[in-house]
């Protein structure tokens, strides 16, 4: 099977997983949020795996680079609304934390992309 350019990065790797966990927690969400915060997390994380696919089939670095800025951007969103859900409880201390380190490094990880795409040639 061919594998396309953007399933060889690892930050696409980290981000796909990272939006299965995100999945996997929100099945145990109140039922009354499925279509607010459960809704709004599993579209923020879903955006950042899916504006990395998205900007490897652009044709030039910049734009390239802009679609990481908007990976970078939903992950931010993610964390926003991870701290909500851990203020409101529906997410423990444990998990909290664990998905802040993943966000952290997802991140990091978006910001050396773009760095990469952005450097000169």
């Amino acid at each position: 099977m061919y594998v396309f350019s953007f399933e060889k990065l690892k930050v696409w790797q980290e981000a796909i997983d990272f939006s299965v966990e995100v999945y996997s927690i929100t099945k145990n969400f109140p039922t009354d949020e499925k279509y607010g915060i459960t809704s709004q997390l599993k579209r923020a994380s879903n955006s950042i795996s899916a504006n990395i696919a998205e900007g490897t089939s652009r044709i030039t670095n910049k734009d390239k680079a802009h679609f990481s800025t908007i990976a970078f951007s939903s992950t931010m969103e993610v964390l926003n609304h991870i701290i909500l859900c851990h203020k409101l409880q529906f997410i423990n201390e444990e998990i909290y934390n664990d998905l802040r380190k993943r966000i952290y490094k997802i991140s990091n990880m978006l910001n050396a992309l773009r760095k990469a795409q952005l450097k000169p040639v």
